[in-house]
């Protein structure tokens, strides 16, 4: 038990799990051709900002301010992916910046070049693993990974 509660274990996992994170992403963008939508996107920033939290958290165990870094990170993760899949079941409104709404646009040439991008809307989830979307997914292994930071914390300490 002590093993995985250990700190040093602790963010070489989240080291690992937030590079296959990225990488996961990436090979669904452009191995498999799914466009992701600006919520997707936003939905990267936690990972690659844990994986730099993981490097000093890994020389810095000890320090307990480290892991509170995770865990604020992965709640931002938790805010963006449960928004995220709150759109996708019509529980939010889809933010303008999703819909590719270009009614705004005054000036002709941002006009054509809006309607030549072809913006995946936030609201479809075009990619399911084992039937719920991939803002779900992350929603719960969000939640997870800030249970885990807080099991860490606590065993640490006793």
């Amino acid at each position: 038990m002590n093993i995985f509660f250990n700190k040093k274990n602790f963010y070489l996992f989240i080291l690992f799990y937030s590079l296959s994170a990225i990488f996961f992403a990436l090979y669904i963008e452009y191995i498999l051709g799914y466009k992701p939508c600006k919520l997707c996107i936003y939905q990267r920033i936690p990972y690659i900002i844990s994986i730099f939290i993981s490097f000093v958290g890994y020389n810095y165990f000890k320090n307990d301010k480290i892991l509170f870094l995770v865990i604020l990170t992965f709640l931002l993760s938790v805010l963006i992916s449960g928004y995220h899949y709150g759109i996708e079941n019509n529980i939010f409104e889809e933010f303008s910046g999703c819909t590719g709404n270009s009614l705004g646009i005054v000036d002709k040439t941002e006009l054509l070049n809006s309607l030549n991008e072809n913006v995946a809307s936030c609201k479809d989830a075009i990619f399911k693993l084992f039937g719920m979307s991939l803002a779900g997914i992350n929603f719960v292994l969000s939640l997870l990974i800030i249970i885990y930071s807080f099991l860490t914390l606590f065993y640490e300490k006793n």
